[in-house]
C-alpha cells in the first residue's frame, strides 16, 4: 500500500508540474524575452485577469496551492507568485492559508502512512531535539516555523512532526503564525517585482534591486536570517548527554 501510495504521489507531482511548465510554456513568446515591453504586457495581462476574476483566482491560487504542497513542492516560488498576482497583503492572506492547509494534509498523510519511514529517517539526525518539542510542541514548532525551518527543506519541515506525534491543531496554528513573516517578506518582494515591471521604461538589475519595494524587503530577509541564526542557537542548539 505504502509503495502504491508512493507511486501514486510521485507521478501525480510530476503530471501537475508538467502541466504548470507546458501551460506557462505555451503562453510564452520566446522571440520576445528580451523585449522588456513584453513583460509590461504580461504584467498588464496578468493584472486585467485577476482584477476581473479575483475570488476564482484565489480559489484556483488555493486549491493548485494545496495540491502542490501535498505533492512536496517548495513554498518559495509560491510566495513570489502570490505577490504578483495578488499583491502582498492578498497574497501573503491566501499563500499563509492555503500552504498551512497544503502542509497540514501533507502531515496527516504522512503520519497515517508513513510513520515509520519518516521515524527511521529523520529520528536519528534530530533525536536531540524531540524531548524539546515534546515540551511544548505548539511553542518549539512555532519558533520552528518562525526560524525557517532552520534550513531543512520544506518538505521534510512539513512531516517532521511525525516523529513526535504533534497535534493537529497546534500543528496547524503555529504553522500559520509562524510562517507570517517570511511569507510576508517573499510576498512583497513579488509585489514590488510587479510594480517595477508596472513602472519602469526599461529594465536594469541595479534599478530593480534598488526599488524601494524591492531592496527594503530583502534588507528584511537579511535580518530575518539573522534572528533565524539566533533563535536557532538559542532553541535547537541542543547539545547530546
Amino acid at each position: 500500500m505504502n509503495k502504491k501510495l508512493k507511486l501514486f504521489l510521485g507521478i501525480s507531482y510530476l503530471l501537475i508540474l508538467f502541466t504548470f511548465l507546458y501551460f506557462i510554456f505555451t503562453q510564452i513568446e520566446i522571440t520576445r524575452l528580451n523585449d522588456f515591453s513584453y513583460y509590461k504586457e504580461i504584467q498588464f495581462n496578468i493584472d486585467s485577469f485577476i482584477g476581473d476574476k479575483l475570488y476564482i483566482n484565489l480559489i484556483i491560487f488555493f486549491l493548485f496551492t494545496i495540491i502542490w504542497i501535498v505533492l512536496l513542492g517548495f513554498g518559495s516560488p509560491l510566495l513570489i507568485i502570490s505577490g504578483i498576482l495578488f499583491g502582498k497583503w492578498i497574497g501573503t492572506a491566501i499563500s499563509l492559508l492555503s500552504i498551512s492547509t497544503g502542509a497540514l494534509i501533507l502531515y496527516s498523510t504522512a503520519n497515517f502512512f508513513f510513520k515509520d519511514l519518516i521515524n527511521k529517517i529523520l529520528e536519528k539526525r534530530i533525536s536531540k531535539h524531540i524531548d524539546l518539542f515534546k515540551k511544548n510542541e505548539f511553542y518549539y514548532f512555532f519558533v520552528f516555523r518562525l526560524a525557517g525551518g532552520l534550513g531543512i527543506p520544506f518538505p521534510l519541515q512539513n512531516t517532521l512532526p511525525v516523529i513526535f506525534n504533534m497535534k493537529k491543531m497546534n500543528y496547524f496554528f503555529s504553522s500559520l503564525l509562524g510562517f507570517v513573516p517570511g511569507f510576508f517578506i517573499f510576498n512583497s518582494i513579488g509585489f514590488g517585482i510587479n510594480k517595477f515591471i508596472k513602472e519602469a521604461d526599461n529594465f536594469s538589475f541595479l534599478d530593480l534591486v534598488f526599488t524601494k519595494e524591492i531592496y527594503f524587503p530583502i534588507i528584511v530577509f537579511i535580518i530575518f536570517l539573522i534572528v533565524s541564526l539566533l533563535i536557532k542557537k538559542k532553541f535547537f542548539n541542543v547539545r547530546n548527554k
